[in-house]
């Protein structure tokens, strides 16, 4: 089991309220009546049956709160923020490396149109 404190106004914060909203909403459609007798619906009920119920994790959410823990815990939050925006970023180097090879591509190009008769 995983807890996380978050921030009421966060996305993941808003996202948790409204799974259990559609959760809550649901619940009670699934409690049919029976000869016209009701079954006991009260909202102890239905938080019981949420909380009873283990929400499976899949591998990219853990590895996804294993890699947020850890930054919080070594503290290289803003080391990554700060490198990930330089020149040195994954995704500058591969726009970089896009750009020349398309450039190469154009300069092969012309060269083979430059060689072919009229």
């Amino acid at each position: 089991r995983v807890t996380k404190e978050v921030d009421s106004t966060s996305k993941e914060a808003k996202s948790f309220l409204k799974q259990q909203e559609k959760w809550q909403s649901a619940a009670p459609a699934s409690f049919p009546t029976v000869s016209g007798v009701k079954r006991p619906s009260g909202m102890s009920t239905l938080l019981g049956k949420i909380g009873s119920k283990k929400q499976k994790m899949s591998t990219l959410e853990k590895s996804k709160l294993d890699w947020e823990n850890f930054k919080e815990e070594e503290g290289i939050v803003e080391e990554l923020a700060i490198h990930n925006r330089g020149k040195d970023g994954y995704i500058e180097r591969k726009a970089f490396l896009e750009r020349v090879d398309h450039r190469q591509f154009e300069i092969e190009r012309d060269i083979r149109l430059s060689r072919m008769k009229p």
